[in-house]
């Protein structure tokens, strides 16, 4: 299995061609949440006064995500960002801040961030989430941040996310739990959170 890293932290990551020239920079991460996959990035130009590109990355253009850079084969891969913006499964993605909830009614919390697989993938393994009280009981201050499998099922409706009942038994606290469940861990293995 390849390194998972939160979406968030993609942002500003460079996008190098096979070449080594570096093209643009990531600026957003578009993804369809029910089919759990990127769709794309929207760019912008390298450097703090550079603006945003009329060009985005579709995901196929992509070779790699890698730790430290976003491969593609050549700059030509870039499209038009409608290409990536447009597509139905752009307005679907916006899952950060949603509420999370199970198919049996459970509050599990809100989405901090999306975790997603890197190299040729592009798969959303799971979500960073502000743990709910009853998942996390405790103070707000003292509740803290977990991480949920995405599952094999997600329905996304308006602002919620509706996880499998089952994905919450795998609640863990690292991105390297989430890694180790995802890859194959122990099967059942729940962490409880604490306070």
């Amino acid at each position: 299995m390849n390194e998972l890293m939160a979406a968030r932290s993609l942002t500003t990551r460079p996008v190098v061609t096979l070449g080594g020239d570096a093209v643009a920079q990531v600026k957003d991460t578009v993804f369809d949440a029910e089919a759990g996959r990127i769709t794309g990035f929207t760019l912008s130009g390298r450097g703090l006064l550079s603006g945003p590109l009329r060009e985005s990355l579709p995901w196929p253009a992509v070779h790699a995500l890698g730790h430290d850079a976003v491969l593609v084969r050549d700059r030509r891969e870039l499209a038009e960002t409608a290409a990536v913006m447009a597509r139905r499964e752009a307005a679907q993605g916006r899952v950060l801040g949603a509420r999370v909830l199970t198919d049996a009614g459970t509050d599990v919390g809100t989405v901090l961030d999306v975790v997603v697989e890197g190299g040729g993938s592009g798969r959303v393994v799971g979500f960073r989430v502000a743990a709910s009280k009853s998942l996390a009981p405790g103070s707000r201050r003292r509740r803290r941040q977990v991480y949920v499998p995405r599952g094999e099922t997600l329905a996304v409706s308006g602002r919620a996310l509706v996880l499998p009942a089952d994905a919450v038994r795998h609640v863990v606290g690292s991105l390297d739990e989430l890694a180790a469940l995802a890859a194959g861990g122990v099967p059942g293995h729940r962490r409880e959170p604490s306070s």
